[in-house]
């Protein structure tokens, strides 16, 4: 999803994954712990700067790199820590329309610093049009529309993650993210925006 917004906010920059940010992204991505976390496939350099053209161009795919926010200044400046994603799917129009969203921070210098929330709280700012859903301010005026079929509604929102990653589900459920249910063949736990807290687990 093409866009060149850059979303700010007091830890976080967050700017569109763009051809200089490959080479970083794919040594994080030679980290089996991170491959695992992700349930991402290990791909060659080439095949990262590919895919990377793929996601800025998808229209059901929205992706952006998290900046560490260490002294205030030039963005160009902070260091690259992450990265935040929205994956559509179907049209906001579709009775079964969802927005899956994902977050890594890869650097483990940044964990447990509120950064992973606050880039949360930009993106699906941004994403949905609707700060006080997510308890964030108004994002700047500086800050372009988003693209088509953006904004969408935050009922459509869901995280998949790991049933044994316990610092991601207390993450999610800061945003008013709920479990709905817990896949067992997959050892994943489904989480969606207002979900009501009640786990529907597969047989």
């Amino acid at each position: 999803m093409i866009t060149d917004a850059v979303i700010e906010g007091d830890k976080v920059v967050l700017v569109p994954y763009r051809n200089e940010h490959v080479e970083k992204y794919h040594q994080w991505m030679s980290d089996p712990r991170l491959l695992k976390l992700t349930a991402s496939e290990p791909l060659t350099l080439g095949e990262e700067y590919e895919m990377q053209k793929k996601w800025r161009e998808d229209p059901d795919k929205l992706t952006f790199i998290i900046l560490a926010v260490e002294r205030k200044g030039d963005p160009s400046d902070y260091p690259m820590v992450g990265d935040v994603n929205l994956f559509l799917k179907g049209h906001p129009s579709d009775e079964d329309f969802e927005a899956e969203v994902e977050i890594m921070i890869a650097g483990t210098d940044y964990r447990r610093q509120g950064l992973a929330v606050e880039a949360l709280r930009l993106m699906l700012t941004y994403a949905t049009g609707l700060p006080s859903a997510f308890m964030c301010p108004p994002l700047s005026r500086s800050v372009p529309p988003p693209p088509k079929p953006l904004p969408i509604p935050p009922q459509s929102l869901v995280a998949r993650v790991a049933q044994d990653n316990r610092p991601s589900i207390s993450l999610f459920e800061k945003l008013q993210f709920s479990a709905v249910r817990v896949v067992h063949v997959f050892g994943e736990v489904e989480m969606r925006f207002g979900g009501g807290g009640v786990p529907i687990y597969d047989k």
